[in-house]
């Protein structure tokens, strides 16, 4: 397979490699913000300029050809070659003043970010905050975020990280659903209760098992993939929920269950693009998060000494 520099088109490249990673072209097309028809064109465009097919058509979804996997190595590493050049030079700023993006859970970003953000606009007026509200990792290699609070270890060489502590979580219900089905005594008891959980069912209950606890698929009744979502409906009475302990404590109107006895434990990562944290208000972003987080956090096991 050849390519030569002079033939090269990167709205080709980029169209194969999004259709390549989504699977479809109009999955593809909504990433790029294209119309389908336009994302086709190019894709059939450089497997005409290359000579091979790129994908198998099956029904409706797409499947790499042996040449299309060989071609998405190298087309993926001038992604994050592409990526890295507005990376490089926005690290070499020095300016306390731009954008900063920070992503983190949807509750993470209601509860704990606006006041310490608010705090950093008192000292840093010039630093403008875009916060991503999302459950899902963003990829920070390709400025989907700068900064993202997450609950996993990162795995990319090219990231940098801080493990600020641990989370707790705890088992809560609202009182209308206790006074209805009455209060377990144990965690053992709530296999004979409703819960209210992730949209993953199976996934939660491996979750428990793993930390002692046997709950049934069936008895997760209701479910979403919102913890602001979530934690709503177990204010509504539908059934006993997981939630961060910080969730709870800003919660008068549901019972905690269990204090003794942590449902879960979590860590806590600050993590940024090691490129970025060079950056002067990149560092002084990180670095307030990463102050305020951790007092944050050791305030709550203070409320929780059992834990």
């Amino acid at each position: 397979m050849s390519w030569s520099a002079a033939s090269f088109d990167w709205n080709q490249a980029r169209a194969f490699l999004a259709t390549a990673e989504h699977g479809s072209l109009s999955a593809a097309a909504r990433e790029l913000g294209q119309t389908q028809p336009t994302l086709g064109r190019q894709v059939a465009a450089l497997e005409e300029d290359l000579g091979v097919a790129l994908f198998d058509r099956a029904g409706r979804g797409l499947i790499l050809t042996d040449a299309g996997r060989e071609l998405l190595m190298h087309v993926r590493d001038m992604a994050e070659a592409a990526a890295r050049i507005p990376l490089t030079a926005s690290g070499q700023s020095q300016a306390l003043r731009g954008t900063v993006s920070i992503t983190a859970s949807d509750i993470f970003s209601t509860l704990l970010l606006p006041p310490i953000i608010a705090d950093l606009a008192r000292s840093a007026p010039e630093i403008d905050i875009e916060l991503i509200a999302a459950n899902e990792l963003r990829d920070l290699s390709r400025r989907e975020a700068d900064i993202a609070l997450r609950h996993v270890r990162p795995t990319e060489p090219h990231l940098t990280a801080r493990l600020l502590g641990e989370g707790l979580g705890y088992f809560y219900a609202a009182p209308a659903y206790l006074a209805r089905r009455g209060t377990p005594e144990t965690p053992a008891d709530l296999k004979d209760h409703d819960l209210v959980g992730f949209l993953d069912a199976d996934q939660m209950v491996a979750q428990l098992t793993h930390f002692g606890i046997e709950v049934p698929a069936e008895n997760i009744r209701y479910r979403s993939d919102s913890g602001l979502a979530m934690w709503e409906m177990v204010r509504q009475g539908l059934g006993i929920g997981l939630m961060s302990a910080d969730m709870g404590l800003r919660s008068p109107d549901v019972d905690l269950l269990f204090p003794r006895h942590p449902a879960f434990r979590y860590p806590i990562w600050l993590v940024t693009h090691r490129e970025l944290h060079s950056a002067r208000r990149m560092r002084l972003v990180f670095d307030h998060l990463a102050e305020a987080l951790t007092a944050h956090i050791a305030r709550t096991h203070a409320r929780f000494p059992a834990a």
